[in-house]
């Protein structure tokens, strides 16, 4: 059963990216306003009522009072396809920094792109950086929040990489401040795989960081928050559905 409702899932959510894409080409001559309406608005908030209904799968989100629709910089744990697709439902205008490679897949790639999304090329070095700070500040100046995922990369639940220079080059050199998010998401929506978890996800945002702190100092406390926090929402899902106990050892089976 769990395959089926997974599968009925992916079928619909997938093809409302796709639908959604063909019509993002026929709303590339409008104003941006209106690409950003029609995801936030109206796509994805019913992708994400279908994964309610047909998957049991719903999202918790924690810390409200600090989620601001413009001039503050999110940097999110990043563990599933889960945020990438949902965030937006509650950071209303949010822009991802994301990898240019994503923009060069059809359809989807040409949605982002019209939604205003910023690809970076990681392999041009400080080039990148420069043009990753162009681009957001004209996104902030539209009152575009800026989300970006410090790792870089998506991680299994309980595990962490190198947070990358990024997040911490838009703290210093766009002066706004940065929120933390931390979640649970892999424990329900696997890293690259078909399967769709029933449960509650909790996505938490925490205080922002002021400006000002030097780099070492910003990314250690960045780190900390993070990484402890969605450690408290692990723990949290453990108990509460006992069956993300064995979906992490597969995780570690699988290293």
């Amino acid at each position: 059963m769990l395959f089926i409702r997974s599968l009925i899932f992916n079928i619909c959510c997938y093809g409302l990216i796709l639908f959604g894409a063909v019509i993002s080409l026929f709303l590339a001559p409008f104003p941006q306003k209106l690409s950003i309406k029609f995801w936030n608005g109206i796509m994805q908030p019913l992708s994400r009522k279908l994964l309610k209904i047909i998957c049991g799968l719903d999202i918790e989100v924690r810390g409200e009072k600090y989620v601001s629709q413009s001039g503050v910089i999110y940097a999110c744990k990043h563990q599933s396809a889960m945020e990438t697709y949902y965030l937006t439902t509650i950071i209303k205008t949010g822009v991802f920094i994301l990898k240019r490679e994503l923009h060069f897949i059809p359809f989807f790639g040409w949605a982002s792109h019209f939604y205003g999304m910023i690809p970076v090329n990681r392999s041009a070095g400080s080039a990148a950086m420069k043009n990753m700070l162009k681009e957001s500040k004209k996104r902030v100046a539209k009152g575009r929040p800026i989300m970006i995922f410090p790792e870089g990369t998506r991680t299994k639940p309980e595990t962490t990489t190198q947070y990358k220079p990024g997040v911490a080059f838009l703290y210093q050199n766009l002066g706004l401040p940065v929120v933390p998010v931390a979640l649970n998401t892999g424990l329900f929506w696997e890293k690259a795989s078909f399967m769709r978890y029933p449960g509650k996800v909790i996505i938490e945002f925490m205080p922002p960081i002021a400006p000002g702190l030097d780099k070492k100092e910003f990314m250690d406390t960045l780190k900390q928050k993070i990484e402890n926090k969605c450690e408290e929402l692990n723990q949290e899902a453990f108990k509460k559905y006992p069956y993300t106990l064995d979906l992490l050892q597969k995780y570690k089976k699988a290293k």
